[in-house]
C-alpha cells in the first residue's frame, strides 16, 4: 500500500481541520474595545506613581447632581473591572474624580468630561457635555448662566472662575463648583478634606 497519499491525506485533514478551528476563533465575539479618551487610556490596573483626587460638584436648581458611580471603570456584563481610565470615580468616594496615573502629567476638567461623556454613551445614557450651553446632561437655558467656583483648599473659599471651565486643572483637594443658575450659590458647597469621609483621600 503506498505511504505517500495517506501521509498527503493526513496533512490535509489536519490542515482542513486548523482552517476550521481558525476561522471558529476569527468569528467569535470579541470584546469592546475601551479606546483612549482625550489622551487618557484604559489600564488593565490602576497607578500608584501618581495619585491625588480632586471634587466636582455639579449644581442645578440649588441641588448638588451626583456624577455616577464607577465612571471611568470599565466593566464586562457580569459586573467586572476591565481597566482603569487615569480619571475615574469609586462608588465609595461621590463626586470625587481619582487620578491615578503612571507619570506626572497635568489633567483637566475637559479630559474627565471627555471619559465621562464615552462611559456614558458606552452604557447607552447619552452624551456628557462641558461647554458654554451644556453641562454634563444639563442644557442652559434662557434667563440661566454658568457660574465656576474653584476652591483650593487654602482657606480662601471658593473663588469665581471666569475662564473656560474644560481648561481647568485638577488640582490634589481641589473642589471644583459648576452651578446653573438661577437660583445662585454663592458661596457653594465644599469639600472638608479633613473630614470624614474624605479625611482617608
Amino acid at each position: 500500500m503506498p505511504i505517500l497519499p495517506i501521509v498527503v491525506g493526513s496533512i490535509l485533514a489536519v490542515l482542513a481541520i486548523g482552517m476550521i478551528v481558525w476561522i471558529i476563533y476569527l468569528g467569535r465575539p470579541q470584546p469592546a474595545a475601551n479606546p483612549t479618551v482625550a489622551g487618557i487610556p484604559c489600564d488593565q490596573l490602576e497607578h500608584t506613581q501618581v495619585h491625588y483626587h480632586t471634587a466636582l460638584q455639579i449644581i442645578y436648581n440649588g441641588v448638588v447632581t451626583d456624577i455616577p458611580a464607577n465612571t471611568g471603570i470599565a466593566q464586562d456584563s457580569a459586573g467586572n473591572t476591565k481597566c482603569f481610565y487615569w480619571l475615574h470615580v469609586h462608588p465609595a468616594n461621590p463626586n470625587v474624580i481619582h487620578i491615578e496615573s503612571p507619570a506626572t502629567s497635568t489633567f483637566t476638567l475637559g479630559q474627565f468630561f471627555a471619559v465621562w461623556n464615552q462611559y456614558s454613551q458606552q452604557h447607552g445614557n447619552g452624551a456628557r457635555k462641558l461647554d458654554a450651553t451644556h453641562v454634563a446632561t444639563f442644557t442652559v437655558g434662557p434667563g440661566q448662566k454658568i457660574v465656576t467656583y474653584i476652591d483650593l483648599d487654602d482657606g480662601k473659599g471658593p473663588q469665581v472662575y471666569n475662564g473656560d471651565p474644560s481648561a481647568i486643572v485638577l488640582k490634589s483637594h481641589e473642589t471644583i463648583s459648576i452651578v446653573i443658575s438661577p437660583p445662585d450659590v454663592n458661596p457653594p458647597p465644599t469639600i472638608n478634606w479633613s473630614q470624614a469621609p474624605y479625611s482617608s483621600l
